[in-house]
């Protein structure tokens, strides 16, 4: 049977081909992103990330987004410390749903080029075009210990992250038997098939946050994830379109998106009251500052009230940005965003699958009639 062809616009369109992509993000960790101690935390096993995939590809959303983690922060929760490998996760979710994108978050330095490109492609035909691909250089110094791998100096990680696209893409193209002979990675009569499901290759996305990262992502991938201050909406319009244009400069566009942390109630206490009560009343706070230390982020290093701005910012999904209040609320922020100039939003939850039915009844039918959402297929 001949594959059906499937070309970079179809899918960059994510099946709706929404203004304003929205997909959830970090769900295939124990507590998602929500560093708190209430009992109802994610629990980030199989069995609830699979409900929670079909029920956002039946509500139309577009993509699921993992996070790529082997070893947990610890703390009273030991947050993070259990989670679902994100190739496996993502070929999984694709086999049991029709039309939504899942992305696998991979650390380049941890993935040989071949073996990578091979599971890229298997995932991508089981889900007929509808695998991404977000890309990692790395940053936490004990899990690269705990693969006996050493980190490169910040700029040569994106040096040979530059080199593992290059090798993936070249085995995904029509090249047989080939050699690279790069600084970093070298190959050897190198081959790989089949090739990327219907004659196209998959989205690519990155989250550089420094200079050199954002080059990264211009130069090699169709999205680039970026924070978005609260109530700066200028700020964030002007920064988006400094990517777009650094991205025309190399003859490519690219869309940026951001993530974003959902606390949607019938009213806008009771989201505030919700908030309180996981966030700051029963945060994990020894998580909190075990996250920070790896960042070298202590009271010490950059004082007390720059540390507790900080300790606060990473209790909320691990730094996204807030958005609670009423459904009128939450959805005038999404527009806002939009407006600004961003193509899409991962967000997550307490709970995902507990509040994401509300968020789908109440939010996306605003969304839509502000012609930001298609309707679901």
């Amino acid at each position: 049977m001949s594959l059906q062809q499937v070309s970079m616009t179809q899918r960059s369109a994510m099946g709706s081909g929404s203004a304003l992509k929205i997909g959830l993000f970090g769900a295939n960790c124990s507590s998602g992103r929500a560093v708190t101690l209430v009992p109802e935390r994610w629990t980030g096993d199989w069995e609830d990330n699979l409900r929670l995939g079909q029920l956002a590809d039946e509500q139309g959303l577009d993509f699921l987004l993992p996070v790529a983690r082997w070893k947990g922060y610890g703390g009273d929760t030991d947050y993070q410390g259990s989670t679902l490998e994100t190739l496996t996760w993502a070929t999984g979710l694709l086999a049991c749903t029709r039309n939504i994108t899942v992305f696998g978050t991979v650390h380049a330095p941890l993935f040989h080029p071949v073996i990578a490109a091979k599971q890229f492609v298997t995932a991508d035909h089981i889900g007929r075009g509808r695998f991404g691909l977000n890309v990692v250089v790395g940053w936490n110094e004990d899990e690269f210990t705990m693969f006996g791998v050493s980190q490169r100096e910040h700029q040569a990680r994106y040096a040979f992250g530059q080199e593992w696209v290059d090798a993936v893409k070249a085995l995904w193209s029509d090249r047989e038997d080939f050699d690279f002979d790069g600084e970093f990675i070298k190959l050897k009569s190198a081959r790989a098939k089949p090739k990327p499901y219907g004659g196209s290759r998959p989205l690519m996305m990155n989250a550089g946050a420094s200079p050199v990262g954002r080059a990264f992502a211009v130069r090699n991938c169709d999205a680039f994830f970026t924070n978005a201050p609260k109530d700066a909406p200028d700020v964030l319009a002007r920064h988006v379109a400094e990517v777009k244009e650094e991205a025309r400069q190399v003859g490519r566009e690219i869309d940026v998106f951001t993530v974003g942390v959902v606390t949607c109630r019938p009213t806008a206490a009771e989201a505030q009251d919700y908030y309180r009560h996981c966030v700051i009343d029963h945060a994990d706070w020894s998580a909190v500052d075990a996250i920070l230390a790896k960042r070298k982020v202590t009271e010490a290093s950059v004082g007390a009230e720059e540390f507790a701005r900080q300790r606060a910012h990473q209790a909320n999904g691990m730094g996204g940005l807030p958005l609670i209040g009423d459904p009128d609320t939450v959805a005038a922020e999404l527009a806002s965003l939009s407006r600004a100039g961003l193509g899409g939003i991962g967000i997550s939850f307490v709970n995902y699958l507990e509040e994401l039915p509300y968020f789908c009844a109440e939010v996306l039918p605003r969304l839509q009639r502000l012609g930001l959402r298609a309707l679901p297929q």
